[in-house]
Order: structure tokens, then sequence, then C-alpha cells
């Protein structure tokens, strides 16, 4: 069945995006680099960078030409690829750095924003090649402008791989240090996954999954201000369940408008169309905040007492909205709340509504979880892995996608903040517990999967 998309849904939106940051966050193109492998590192390289240029290299300009046609503004453009811990693992050498630079490359090529897929796939253990990746990524990042790394320690059914946990707590810390005269950028290109999904869209956590087809065209949609802006129309005493109706209409709008773009750029790269995901991804921009959406529903502030319920709200609303308007909805797909890059949590952070434990909470309803989290520089490895695997147990038994991309910014204490830029915004110093974890977290080995795992 041909699918259609009415001219005047478009128009629907027009407004949404001329006044209310309505836009397409990504699309971002999969593919497959299973056949890039060779023996010889160099070899494997050259065959990767000419794969990703061959596939991709026109990703930019039919994005530029539908935005233009269309009138909806497409702000990244970006490509994934299979994890690179299984392409590098035929490679016979223990430097996986020439890879990170062969992706970069091919991404400054095509003129993507990002590429994704500097990952491993730990979560029941490290083989040789996982493990010479992730020590990889200090210098990696640290040497590539475009670069995105992650790795999926945990899931639902084979528990948490506290090895890998530890590990990257010293490989976190060791990428601040690397990327110190640039505050720590690298941690913001590093993310650790609990139930890793293998079509999501969003750097830095994208990679084309094992699953996939050998391309595919992805599409993230982003829209807090449309949201905020339905909910102000709404009386200020209006119950809930009407807040989660509008939200839901909303959602529903903006979803369709994705899939119009997403099967569009399907068939003008000829490359299948896999999923739209729809998420409430923030901007720095006034307007454009997850945390104002909370407080319009009457907080007095993101983070107090309530913010769990209101983002469990509004997170269900988008999924429900998402599905009811496309059969292809996927990703992570519901509301973000990445503290540097949301103006509303940014502000709530510098007051002190907003804590690092508040966030661990609303992380088990919200669609990701503790991401683009400053903390002092100062934070021993220790820590900053026991976050890590808190944030991945909460994954792992409520059985959802759950993310961390912390950033131990070098020389900063509380009370500074650091400034990323574009999109990664403003990073205000989060407070850290002083007490340690460390003999906990030195015991290694792997919590095992939770009792409902078991579901065959």
């Amino acid at each position: 069945m041909k699918f259609e998309v009415g001219k005047n849904e478009i128009l629907e939106t027009q407004n949404m995006i001329d006044a209310q940051h309505l836009d397409i966050r990504t699309v971002t193109m999969g593919v497959a680099l299973t056949d890039c492998a060779d023996p010889d590192p160099a070899r494997a390289a050259e065959k990767i960078y000419d794969k990703i240029t061959r596939c991709a290299g026109e990703l930019v300009p039919t994005c530029e030409a539908i935005s233009r046609e269309m009138g909806i503004p497409i702000i990244n453009k970006r490509i994934s690829v299979t994890p690179i811990a299984l392409v590098a693992a035929a490679s016979e050498t223990e430097d996986y750095t020439p890879f990170a630079r062969a992706l970069d490359r091919a991404a400054k090529t095509c003129g993507c924003d990002f590429i994704g897929g500097f990952s491993a796939l730990v979560q029941k253990g490290c083989t040789t090649a996982d493990l010479r990746l992730i020590r990889s990524f200090p210098q990696a990042l640290a040497e590539t402008d475009l670069v995105c790394s992650s790795v999926n320690v945990g899931s639902t059914r084979a528990g948490i791989n506290m090895d890998a946990v530890r590990l990257l707590g010293e490989v976190v810390k060791q990428t601040a240090d690397l990327t110190r005269d640039n505050q720590s950028m690298g941690c913001a290109k590093l993310v650790v996954f609990c139930n890793a999904v293998e079509d999501n869209p969003f750097m830095a956590g994208a990679f084309h999954g094992v699953g996939e087809a050998e391309c595919a065209v992805n599409v993230g949609i982003s829209g807090p201000g449309v949201v905020f802006h339905a909910l102000q129309k709404l009386e200020k005493d209006a119950p809930l369940d009407l807040v989660a109706e509008t939200v839901k209409r909303t959602a529903f709008k903006i979803t369709r408008m994705g899939e119009l773009i997403a099967r569009e750029a399907s068939k003008r790269l000829n490359v299948p169309f896999g999923i739209v995901d729809l998420s409430l991804a923030p901007t720095p921009a006034v307007g454009d905040s997850v945390a104002r959406i909370l407080e319009s529903m009457g907080l007095d502030r993101c983070g107090t007492h309530g913010t769990t319920a209101a983002l469990a709200l509004l997170n269900d609303a988008v999924k429900k909205g998402g599905v009811m308007a496309s059969s292809s909805v996927g990703g992570l797909s519901g509301a973000f709340i990445p503290v540097s890059e949301d103006e509303g949590m940014i502000a709530a952070a510098k007051s002190g509504a907003l804590t690092l434990d508040k966030l661990e909470a609303m992380t088990c309803v919200c669609s990701v979880g503790l991401d683009m989290i400053a903390v002092p520089g100062d934070t021993p490895a220790s820590t900053l892995a026991a976050i890590l695997a808190d944030e991945a147990a909460i994954g792992m038994v409520n059985g959802k996608t759950t993310a961390v991309r912390l950033i131990p910014a070098y020389g900063k204490q509380l009370g500074d903040e650091i400034e990323l830029g574009g999109l990664l915004g403003t990073a205000p110093i989060m407070r850290v517990h002083h007490h340690g974890a460390e003999e906990f977290i030195n015991r290694g080995g792997r919590i095992p999967a939770p009792m409902h795992s078991f579901r065959n």
C-alpha cells in the first residue's frame, strides 16, 4: 500500500516550525561495515572510509534539498555504523585509533555533523577487540572531531558487566584529562548504555545494529517547544488526563511530519526507511525546554517533588501519540533530560532544585538517562563508575534503555560551569556524594540479570 501524507498536514505544522522550535533534529544514515573487516588494519580503515563515503556521500545534499523544498528545518545530518569492535576484531593490531580517524575523515568528506558507532557491546563480557576499543577511547576522542563512542554494559537479559563499568569509569576520567583544553569535550561524545537499541538516530549513542539492513535511514524529530505551546492553551486547573491527551495529540502531528521526511529521504537516497524517533530533545534556546513543559503542568521548578510523576505522564503521552501516527516509531522515542542542553534544566540545576539524585529518579521514567551531566574534575574514577552502575541497574530492572554521559570537567569545581557550545549548551557543575564506592566497584564480576528477565 502506498504511503501518503496530505500537504495540509504539513501546513498545519508550519507555525510550529516558525514559532515553536519544531525541527527534524537529525536524519541519520546507518551503514553496515561488517564486510570491511581485514587482517591489515590500514586496509580495513580504507575499506571503512570508502564504504561510508560511497553510501552516505549524497546524504547532506539530499537533506538540504528536502529542507528547502518543504520548508522544514533538518538540523543535523549524521551517520551511524556497525559497532567498530566487531569490524576491527579481524585486524592484527592493538591500536584502534586509526579506525576512529577513518570514521572522522569519512564524516568530514560527507559533510556530516557526527558519526556514531565507535562502539562495543559488552553486556555479558568483553572480547579482546572490545577491550582494545574501549581503551582507545581517550586518544581517539581527543584526536577526532566528529566521532562518537558508546558501550552497552548491561541488559535485562544479561545483567551488568561490572568489569566493563569499572574500566569505563577510568576511561571517562582519562578522556576528560586528554580533552581538558577543550572543556573535557571528549566525554560529551562518549555514552554508556544499558539495553541499547540498534536503530537510535541520536548521538552520541547511535550505532547501526547487527540486525539492521545494509543501509537504512532513521529520522529523529524534536518538539519540546510545540508541546509547551500546546499546554499553554489549557486552563491552569485542567485535569492531568486532559494534559496527557493534549501531549498525545501534539506528538501525533509532529510524528507525521517526521514520517514524511523519513520516507522522502529514503526514496531519494534509494535506502530503506528504518524508523522515526519522536523524542522531545531540547536545546539551550528559550522555549525549547522539557523542564519548562514539566513546570507548565504546575511545578514551581523542575526537580521539586512531583517532577518524576509529571515526566512519566509526558513520556508516556509522547510515545502513545507517536505510535498512533506511524507504524515505524523506534529508537528511543520520548522525553530527553540532558542538563546542559535544556535551558530550564540548566536554570533548575543552578538554583539547586535539580540534583543528581533527583535526575536519577527521573531517569526511571524518561527515555534515556543521566545525559550531559558535568561533575567536578577531581571526582574519582570509582565514583564515576558507581554512577554508571546505578543507571545501568535502573535500565536492567525496568527493562528500559538507560544511558549516561558524564563530564568530569578538568579543573572545575561545584559552582563553576563549562561552555560546550551549539546544541551541547552550558553545563553547571553538579554535586556528587563525597562518600566513596571504590570497594564495591573493585569487586568486578557481573550483576546477574533480574528474575523477570526469563521470558521464553
